[in-house]
């Protein structure tokens, strides 16, 4: 009998030693306020309850949304800490970082200083105003993370434009603007097509470049309910992930006594970067049996001729050499598709982060298309989102480009002018901060140094902006990395939970939550609205807009529902309780945004990402024990408890290599060198490797989707050197 590894009686003592840790009674009270859960996009909580879905289903909690309670529910960091320099803080691990305390109170770096000094509110307020007073605002940027409410990211990108610069982005152009853009250009809308409801009633889940059983443990219950009504699910992956093979689902008596539930149904596991080839021999094999769904092609779609041509010169062993797959496995899992009624296709990151990141989304979105699974219920496109309200804090404007309808609204709002030059997306703002065209920036929430590629090169263009302003709860790396020479002041926010006003989220699927907030954990932190709003009354005194009155939550939610297409029932939110769907977006019928209202398949070569002088291709991914940047446990439970420092490697390429489970290698990159780190076998390929984010980003050169400008983090080819 195999290990179990995913889910199981280990998770369900690992949260009840957190509960423990931070307390039976700020657990409860935390986990059942009507709050969103602060962790994943998949959501929970709001208005129903804070461990029930959007379909009403009890309990919906999962480890995650434990671990990012328990951070939150800790005392303030002592004023002791900051005697130690910024050189001795940066001994701690992120983990040791990230449990030291919340920030209670303001702190403080003067240029050249080597320590932070806590500092009141008043004097912190005037001194961000001033220095942003002093700045030109084309040298300047605005970023949010997506833990932020709606109504903060409103208030950033409401302070950034009235200041005037447009440079005002959001973490999603480091994971799914890809799929915004693959999207866009397919079925003319960026985010998912489905609801929570949907995953009911489908008989096929396509999981594709994700670890949910890590990173969203509750869409592993939507999985195993599809495979209890009889359904399949395929898993696309270069690697073979213990926990979407068989997973106890804690919720689940009769999955924990089996001792797991059988997750994946079929499980194909390409070359890193060899997905498009993949799709094409999917293809392949549903034209070859006549399984396409040639009337919605006919009546919806466009290009379809120009797709099938590519495909049918497209041959299988061009297919088998570039995804290293057999023909013989690929078909097979063409047919469980042609046989099932309705499929959802899910993905993540691993689909994401290439150079090609949005053809491999179109060509998602073209498999769909094919046997018209776009446009009808039980049916459709799942991006699987990580920060709880990223999609919302994309919605609400906290991006570089909005259309021209949504700006003159917004005009017509506020009575005021706003900027029209074109704004950078994240990475091209430290592309200008690295050239010395940055003097201020304004951070809220995040980790942007450890979320950046090229990490030696992050610090530099952090250390390069004269003044930085951090909006956070706990302390990271991007507060110690990066800050030497420059001004840094960090003011401690509420967490969601303990915001004084109601605020709102989206989740993955376009749903809007409303979370009360109330709790009251820290004497001295404040709301992130309250300060952005105080902030923007104090650097634009004389602006047409009485940006205090902005610090209502109500009053900016007129603003959203006057300005934001599909967002008008948020008006009315923090009176009525009523949680929606973000209008226009669900597809149950074959209505799509693009300029001709037909769907569109789009056609591109099969990629080519490897390097004769770096041989194996490696993908940075996250463990189990942790989320995005935050690292809760040191080693990883769900990959045979590999740590941090290791990298995993095919048993073959060990072999070959001439290697030993546990030998210390450097991994090499045209850009860097992560060096000394623990070999270890996992289920792969050979030619890949995987090592963990955001220690490898390292090696992450700064190449990016030219589309979506998002950045390559999972087909970086790297070498082993003893």
């Amino acid at each position: 009998m195999k290990e179990l590894v995913g889910g199981g009686p280990k998770k369900v003592l690992y949260t009840l030693q957190t509960v423990r840790r931070i307390g039976l009674k700020n657990s409860a009270k935390a986990l059942s306020a009507k709050n969103t859960c602060k962790a994943c996009g998949l959501g929970m909580g709001g208005q129903q309850g804070g461990m029930t879905n959007e379909r009403g289903e009890f309990p919906s909690v999962c480890n995650k949304s434990v671990q990012a309670q328990s951070t939150d529910i800790q005392p303030p960091l002592p004023p002791e800490l900051f005697r130690h320099s910024l050189a001795e803080l940066r001994e701690l691990t992120p983990k040791e970082l990230e449990h030291a305390g919340r920030l209670g109170n303001p702190i403080y770096k003067a240029a050249g200083e080597q320590h932070y000094r806590e500092v009141d509110w008043d004097w912190a307020l005037e001194h961000a105003a001033q220095r942003f007073r002093a700045c030109a605002p084309e040298r300047s940027f605005f970023y949010s993370s997506g833990r932020s409410s709606n109504e903060a990211g409103f208030m950033l990108q409401l302070l950034a434009r009235l200041y005037g610069t447009n440079n005002v982005n959001n973490c999603s152009y480091y994971c799914h603007q890809a799929t915004s853009v693959g999207l866009g250009s397919t079925i003319g809308t960026g985010t998912a097509t489905v609801e929570l409801a949907d995953l009911s009633g489908c008989d096929l889940v396509f999981v594709i470049g994700a670890n949910p059983a890590s990173n969203h443990p509750r869409f592993i219950h939507q999985l195993k309910n599809c495979r209890d009504r009889g359904g399949e699910v395929v898993v696309i992956n270069p690697a073979r992930e213990p926990g979407l093979v068989k997973f106890a689902v804690p919720k689940s008596p009769a999955s924990m006594i089996a001792g797991g539930t059988e997750i994946a149904s079929a499980y194909l596991q390409p070359h890193i970067g060899g997905d498009i080839a993949l799709f094409k021999g999917i293809a392949k094999a549903l034209l070859a049996a006549g399984a396409e769904d040639r009337a919605f092609i006919d009546q919806h779609c466009e290009h379809g001729d120009a797709f099938a041509a590519d495909i049918a010169a497209t041959t299988w062993a061009d297919i088998e050499a570039a995804c290293g797959v057999a023909r013989a496995d690929i078909e097979r899992v063409a047919g469980l598709y042609a046989r099932a009624n309705a499929a959802v296709f899910a993905w993540g990151m691993g689909m994401t982060h290439h150079q090609f990141g949005a053809q491999n989304v179109e060509y998602i979105a073209n498999l769909a298309l094919l046997r018209g699974m776009v446009g009808r219920r039980y049916a459709g496109l799942l991006p699987l989102r990580g920060h709880s309200n990223v999609q919302g804090i994309g919605t609400i404007g906290v991006k570089p480009v909005l259309a021209e309808a949504v700006f003159a609204a917004m005009e017509k709002t506020l009575g005021a002018s706003l900027p029209r030059q074109p704004g950078m997306d994240t990475l091209a703002c430290l592309e200008a901060a690295h050239q010395g065209a940055v003097d201020c920036a304004c951070l809220v929430g995040g980790n942007l140094y450890s979320a950046t590629p090229d990490a030696a090169w992050a610090g530099q263009a952090l250390e390069r902006i004269g003044f930085k302003l951090y909006l956070t709860t706990t302390l990271n790396q991007s507060h110690l990395q990066g800050v030497d020479g420059g001004e840094a002041l960090v003011l401690p926010v509420c967490a969601r939970d303990e915001e004084p006003q109601s605020t709102t989220q989206e989740s993955m699927f376009n749903y809007v939550r409303l979370s009360d907030g109330g709790i009251q954990r820290l004497d001295n932190a404040r709301s992130e609205v309250a300060i952005l709003a105080e902030l923007a009354a104090r650097i634009l005194p004389e602006a047409p807009v009485d940006c205090r009155r902005f610090a209502d939550h109500d009053t900016l939610r007129e603003a959203i529902a006057a300005t934001v297409p599909g967002m008008q029932q948020l008006r009315d939110i923090g009176v009525a309780k009523a949680e929606f769907h973000v209008r226009g977006r669900l597809m149950h019928r074959p209505e799509f945004g693009t300029n001709s209202g037909r769907a569109a398949f789009q056609v591109h070569p099969i990629p080519r990402p490897r390097e004769d002088d770096y041989p194996l291709l490696l993908a940075s991914v996250r463990s189990e024990g942790q989320f995005n940047s935050i690292i809760y446990e040191e080693s990883d439970s769900y990959r045979y408890g590999a740590g941090r420092d290791a990298v995993l490697l095919s048993p073959e390429d060990i072999q070959r290599l001439g290697l030993a489970a546990g030998q210390r290698v450097d991994v090499v990159s045209a850009n860097g060198r992560l060096a000394g780190v623990s070999v270890q076998p996992f289920d792969l390929p050979p030619g890949n490797m995987l090592a963990y984010y955001p220690e490898a980003n390292v090696l992450c050169q700064r190449r990016v989707d030219p589309r979506s400008r998002t950045p390559n983090f999972k087909s970086v080819p790297v070498r082993i050197e003893v």
